[in-house]
């Protein structure tokens, strides 16, 4: 199955709302996508946690062989206050 980059941006920014979030189709299949997120809920949180937070966030779409979504290249930071 594929998902549309509105559907994952949507899923992100539910939990981040005030995040910046910026999504790319990497290979034109709905299955492989780079997300860059600079949300302020990342300061002082490591980049392996921010990772799981986006993921997290993504409510179970990237789950095992079933997932809608089959690879996401992240790029977390903490927005600059």
């Amino acid at each position: 199955m594929a998902m549309e980059a509105g559907e994952i941006e949507q899923l992100i920014r539910e939990a981040f709302p005030t995040a910046s979030v910026e999504i790319k189709d990497l290979a034109g299949d709905g299955n492989h996508y780079a997300a860059t997120v600079v949300a302020r809920e990342f300061q002082g949180v490591s980049r392996v946690k921010q990772h799981q937070m986006v993921y997290a966030a993504l409510k179970g779409k990237m789950d095992g062989p079933a997932g809608e979504l089959h690879a996401l290249a992240l790029t977390t930071r903490p927005a600059e206050d």
